[in-house]
């Protein structure tokens, strides 16, 4: 017998993870101290010394994930509202939903020559692309999966 309560809770956790790990990326981005360039000893681009909104604040959080100031700031929104859902189970599959059809085309995007700078606005390349389709991937399954299995219907009939 398949526990309700519990698979509903875990569509509300998954929401809440996947908002505290973007809003965490989110914050961190705006730290000096954990953002870098590599092959300097820059930290990040300074607002000032920027010729564009791409470049103003790039740089790599931990080293690994590229990012700009108004990626931070995407972070810091989809953290806040993916924490926000976790308050409704509704609230949490629609997030869930959402972000992984978002996220999945986030992730193309960083894949292709041409969308990789998100249209010269935000970094999407790298590990981020590594990132935003595990995190899709996990709200694919928490926000249709386990709503199908709830059903008791195919997968297909819950998208």
């Amino acid at each position: 017998m398949i526990n309700t309560n519990a698979l509903r809770e875990a569509e509300r956790y998954c929401a809440l993870g996947i908002g505290i790990l973007f809003l965490v990326l989110g914050i961190v981005g705006f730290i000096p101290a954990f953002v870098s360039i590599p092959g300097t000893d820059v930290s990040f681009v300074p607002a000032q010394d920027a010729h564009n909104a791409y470049a103003a604040g790039f740089g790599y959080v931990f080293g690994l994930f590229p990012t700009n100031f108004l990626h931070n700031l995407v972070h810091c929104t989809v953290g806040l509202l993916g924490i926000t859902s976790y308050l409704t189970h509704h609230g949490a599959r629609q997030f869930n939903r959402i972000f992984f059809v978002a996220y999945v085309v986030i992730a193309i995007m960083g894949l292709l020559p041409f969308t990789k700078t998100s249209f010269g606005l935000m970094p999407l390349f790298g590990y981020n692309v590594f990132l935003n389709a595990a995190s899709a991937i996990a709200a694919a399954y928490y926000g249709i999966v386990i709503p199908a299995k709830l059903a008791g219907e195919p997968v297909s009939d819950n998208i």
